[in-house]
């Protein structure tokens, strides 16, 4: 069972870049994102439903970022657009294979890719 998420990188501030999640091993439900600045505590970016049909973000990332999922390829994406400096760190995507509804909190989702890093530069 495995998410290996994808397309970190470095990124001028306003720019925009999308993530990717691919999910192998198992079908995960509810999906999200969450990400770790340096010295900081991992956070909810945005979430998905099982069926897709519902999302929920954090107030930071809201009307810049767009959670989506396309189940026939068992891929996860999050499209960020409007980037800043504070958006920089290693985002992770994260799989519930119990609950089909999104959550904020991390104890809900008990599978985790290895993350990937979005650095940006001002």
């Amino acid at each position: 069972v495995q998410l290996q998420a994808s397309g970190g990188g470095l990124v001028q501030a306003g720019g925009s870049r999308r993530l990717s999640c691919a999910a192998s091993g198992r079908t995960f439900y509810a999906m999200g994102w969450f990400r770790q600045a340096p010295g900081k505590e991992r956070e909810f970016v945005a979430a998905i439903s099982g069926s897709g049909g519902s999302t929920g973000y954090a107030d930071s990332v809201k009307g810049r970022f767009t959670i989506s999922r396309d189940n026939a390829k068992d891929t996860l994406y999050l499209e960020m657009s409007s980037l800043k400096p504070e958006d920089t760190g290693a985002y992770y995507c994260a799989g519930s294979s119990w609950s089909s509804r999104w959550d904020q909190q991390r104890s809900r989702y008990n599978y985790w890719g290895q993350g990937t890093l979005v650095t940006v530069s001002s």
